[in-house]
């Protein structure tokens, strides 16, 4: 008897302690306030924003919401806090608009979450962004395109109304927590269906759900619809009963949402209808979507994500700037171009999309993949803030509108399959909010408040994050080759990769064209396809010598023989052996580094990205082997391991 009392007491610490499965995000860290929070406004906003500091800020009895329009915040904020005698602060948070506020308070809880409060805090910040968006593609049937996290959370009907609301409301504080202030709702392959009447009575009940934490909704819309629907026997943009039908169905969507926020639209594109198919241009589509739209205060979010057809024999890189250059100025005001950030397609490693410099009377988003389709899929951390960080680095933020991220959310238990996966939703929300931000400093933060503030865990934790997007270039794709994943699914490599029944383009032979005199795509203007000539200077020239191009874009610019000598005197093959190998070595250490956080990280998680990163060396070992063994075909010379 005293034997079973000693089991069951060594059993009570677990006893009713929830297992930590990441559904609080980075949110979870448990509050124990009980702060009041005065404002003379009540709003769905504020009343949210309330709730939020009454339950999460420990710090103080009190924190006052005050409008104040001397400043021009937007919907930034101005928080002072000062601590007093007792130790507590007296907060206030300053705004000139209701999500204001809202963001401030988290901002405020931030601070506190993350131990970083002073003695007094004065700060203001402004999004760097009016647009702050994540692009769902999500499909009425409840999958997700390009998902690897389960299904959707707004279109999966096999769960109760409950869990529906709840799921999205936590997805809702987490957004807000970053300053994220959109979401597009389903994918950029849209059906036509979704813009009936049932369809749209759900998107109303998600904007509900949404409107108390500053987001808006959007909806992705197939160019084609009423013709689709059998509304008219065209999608013609110039034909009226086209037109009428668009005025007809934007304001039935106004009538079910006030605050809608507009479509975003793939047309012409991949299979996608679109104003082309009628001898009309990307401007006539967009113009009369615009149009119908205009009244409402809605905008049109027109991806320049095109190639094809229209295009025989051009590299695919160049297309954007061939197919829109000559339309820039022709677009209406509420119309904003949408670009991915490179000219490629989200890899893990491509210059920066030339469009950005071309395109200069029309407002501009840069699209970020937040979903890891080319890094991974939720099976490898790869932490992808250096990537967009570098991409700020060319493109001036202040010519852009706005960002747009594909999104990761699934109805995983985490949202996003892989713990560190939700990094990069985290880091994408703040990184559009302030691209200042260092990639160090958001990681930290994440960590900070997802795991533990413990030094010994964060700091070994954030050099894995930081290094990790490189890691995964080298045992992918180093050195500027891009584009050899396996087919249709994009996990795991496959240099051989030809189909016949597919466009070239398609092809994972067409990118790195390697044969027995060397490697690589030829994008120079003197002999290859002249892609090079699409940025400005100084970079054009820089992409075009050999001798100045950068190395981590050296084979997406040139074809170079395999005995290419760098300037250490290692050759183009032993290069690529030395960073294949240095990939794999480099995630062999992060499962070491992982093994020696188990003190700091709940059981259920640590083991989770344990067996995680046991799948990631696996793949890593996959790449390398098929890679070279593929490439030494054409080479013809020795494996190495290690540079002479």
């Amino acid at each position: 008897m005293k034997q079973l009392f000693l089991i069951i007491l060594s059993l009570l610490p677990f006893i009713g302690t929830k297992a930590e499965d990441g559904s609080s995000l980075w949110l979870g860290r448990e509050h124990t306030g009980h702060a009041k929070v005065l404002c003379q406004k009540n709003s769905l906003i504020i009343l949210s924003t309330k709730n939020i500091l009454s339950q999460g800020w420990e710090n103080g009895d009190s924190v006052f919401l005050k409008f104040d329009k001397s400043q021009i915040l937007g919907e930034g904020y101005h928080i002072v806090a000062t601590k007093n005698n007792q130790g507590k602060y007296n907060a206030t948070i300053y705004a000139n608009k209701d999500a204001g506020f809202l963001y401030g308070a988290y901002a405020l809880l931030r601070l506190q979450d993350t131990g970083k409060l002073s003695e007094s805090i004065d700060l203001v910040e402004k999004p760097a962004f009016q647009y702050r968006l994540l692009n769902h593609w999500d499909n009425l049937d409840g999958s997700i395109e390009r998902g690897y996290a389960g299904k959707s959370i707004f279109w999966n009907t096999n769960v109760s109304k409950a869990k529906f609301n709840s799921r999205i409301v936590t997805y809702a504080k987490a957004n807000a927590s970053v300053g994220i202030n959109g979401s597009v709702l389903n994918n950029v392959n849209a059906s036509p269906k979704t813009l009936t009447s049932v369809y749209l009575d759900s998107v109303k009940q998600i904007a509900q759900i949404l409107r108390p934490y500053g987001i808006k909704v959007y909806l992705s819309v197939n160019f084609g619809t009423p013709k689709a629907l059998g509304a008219t026997t065209t999608a013609d943009p110039k034909d009226k009963t086209v037109i009428k039908w668009w005025k007809n169905k934007v304001k039935e969507i106004y009538k079910l949402i006030p605050d809608f926020g507009g479509f975003l639209v793939k047309a012409s594109s991949e299979g996608q209808p679109g104003p082309n198919d009628y001898g009309r241009t990307h401007a006539d589509g967009a113009n009369m979507l615009a149009d119908a739209l205009k009244p409402f205060g809605g905008i049109v979010m027109w991806r320049s994500f095109v190639y094809g057809a229209n295009h025989k024999g051009e590299d695919r890189v160049m297309q954007a700037v061939s197919e829109f250059k000559p339309l820039d100025g022709l677009f209406h005001e509420n119309v904003i171009l949408q670009s991915k950030n490179g000219p490629l397609d989200f890899q893990p490693c491509e210059p920066y999309a030339p469009i950005f410099d071309n395109i200069k009377q029309t407002p501009q988003f840069a699209e970020f993949q937040i979903t890891q389709e080319y890094t991974g899929q939720s099976k490898h951390l790869v932490y992808l803030s250096p990537m967009w960080k570098e991409f700020f680095g060319f493109v001036n933020p202040e010519k852009l509108k706005g960002i747009a991220g594909v999104s990761n959310v699934g109805d995983d238990a985490n949202y996003c399959g892989h713990p560190f996966s939700q990094a990069n939703w985290y880091a994408f929300g703040r990184l559009a909010w302030n691209p200042e931000l260092t990639s160090e400093q958001i990681a930290k933060e994440w960590l900070e408040q997802t795991f533990s503030k413990d030094s010994n865990f964060v700091n070994p934790m954030e050099k894995v994050m930081e290094s990790s997007r490189k890691a995964c270039m080298n045992y992918m794709m180093p050195l500027g080759l891009h584009h050899i994943f396996a087919f249709d699914h994009h996990y795991g490599p496959d240099p051989a990769g030809y189909k016949k029944e597919y466009p070239l383009e398609w092809c994972p032979v067409y990118y790195h064209k390697a044969d027995s005199n060397g490697i690589g795509f030829d994008r120079t203007k003197a002999t290859g396809s002249g892609a090079t000539a699409q940025y400005p200077e100084p970079y054009a020239e820089q992409y075009e010598n050999v001798n100045t191009c950068p190395e981590e874009y050296l084979l997406w610019f040139h074809h170079l023989p395999w005995n290419y000598t760098f300037k250490d005197g290692t050759t183009l093959w032993q290069q690529l052996n030395y960073h294949y190998n240095e990939g794999v070595d480099s995630v062999i250490s992060y499962k070491m580094t992982w093994m020696q956080m188990k003190p700091y990280v709940d059981i259920d998680r640590w083991n989770h990205v344990n067996k995680l990163l046991d799948i990631q060396i696996n793949n890593a070992f996959e790449w390398k082997f098929n890679c070279l063994n593929y490439f030494q075909t054409f080479s013809k010379q020795p494996f190495c391991s290690i540079l002479n």
